[in-house]
C-alpha cells in the first residue's frame, strides 16, 4: 500500500509565502513523475507544478515565476514553495506521484495524496 502524505498548508497574508512537502511511503520501487493539483471551491482540480524523474519542470501559468517545485529522489518527497502568494491561490493542494511500481507488481499506479488546506487572506 502506498501512501502520501502531504504538509505544510496554512493560512497566510497575500504576499507570504509557504512551503509544501509530500512523503510516500510503501513499498516502493520505483516512481515516475510528482506534482501538485489544487481545488478551488465550485472549480476543477487543476495542475500547479509537475516534476519529471529527470527534473523537467511544468508550471500553470498563473503560478510561474512564484512557485517552485522540487524533488528529493532518496527521499520519495515533493516539494512545492509558494511566494507572493494572492487571494486566489486559495485552494486545497494535492499532491500525485505518477507510475509508482510497488515490489510484487510489474506495473505502476498513480496515487494521490488527501489534500492540505491553503487560504491566502488579510
Amino acid at each position: 500500500q502506498v501512501q502520501l502524505v502531504e504538509s505544510g498548508g496554512g493560512l497566510v497574508q497575500p504576499g507570504g509565502s509557504l512551503r509544501l512537502s509530500c512523503a510516500a511511503s510503501g513499498s516502493i520501487r520505483s516512481f515516475g513523475a510528482m506534482g501538485w493539483y489544487r481545488q478551488a471551491p465550485g472549480k476543477q482540480r487543476e495542475l500547479v507544478a509537475r516534476i519529471t524523474s529527470d527534473g523537467t519542470t511544468n508550471y500553470a501559468d498563473s503560478v510561474k515565476d512564484r512557485f517552485t517545485v522540487s524533488r528529493d529522489n532518496a527521499k520519495i518527497t515533493v516539494y512545492l514553495q509558494m511566494n507572493s502568494l494572492k487571494p486566489e491561490d486559495t485552494a486545497v493542494y494535492y499532491c500525485n506521484a505518477e507510475n509508482v511500481a510497488v515490489t510484487g507488481k510489474l506495473w505502476g499506479d498513480n496515487y494521490w495524496g488527501q489534500g492540505t488546506q491553503v487560504t491566502v487572506s488579510s
